[in-house]
């Protein structure tokens, strides 16, 4: 959610709704687990296209807005990342959050809907566009 931490919240509440009113329609053909990112995604790819249509603010206001947020202190390092995974595409930021939460890649490429290789080429372009926007990050910061 970019670094709105009310708004990430609010998107938890949704998904653990989500996931109890589909609990009587699990049949059991993928893991619980599996089943959970599938809802988690989808939630998440509604609020993304739900979010599409309100006024975004600039990228500076907005890292303006999470420095001045003394609740959530972390180091630059991280504040770089997650600026850099929120200029991602959805399923680019999708995608690598599962790898940093250490998903098996079968597991990933299941729930994204992909084979594993294609999830593979997918990451390392992903790992390549974060690179580039983390040096611009820094390079912008001085």
């Amino acid at each position: 959610m970019k670094g709105d931490l009310a708004l990430a919240h609010d998107l938890v509440q949704d998904i653990f709704i989500n996931i109890w009113n589909a609990l009587p329609e699990y049949r059991g053909e993928a893991s619980y687990k599996t089943w959970i990112y599938r809802i988690t995604v989808n939630t998440c790819l509604l609020q993304i296209r739900r979010d599409k249509n309100k006024q975004r603010l600039p990228l500076e206001k907005v890292t303006h807005i999470v420095e001045a947020d003394n609740t959530n202190q972390t180091n630059e390092h991280e504040k770089i990342l997650y600026s850099a995974i929120g200029q991602l595409e959805e399923v680019e930021r999708l995608i690598i959050i599962m790898v940093l939460e250490e998903e098996e890649y079968e597991e990933i490429a299941r729930i994204i809907g992909v084979t594993e290789n294609n999830l593979r080429v997918r990451i390392h372009r992903i790992k390549g566009k974060l690179k580039t926007l983390i040096e611009n990050e820094r390079k912008r910061l001085g």
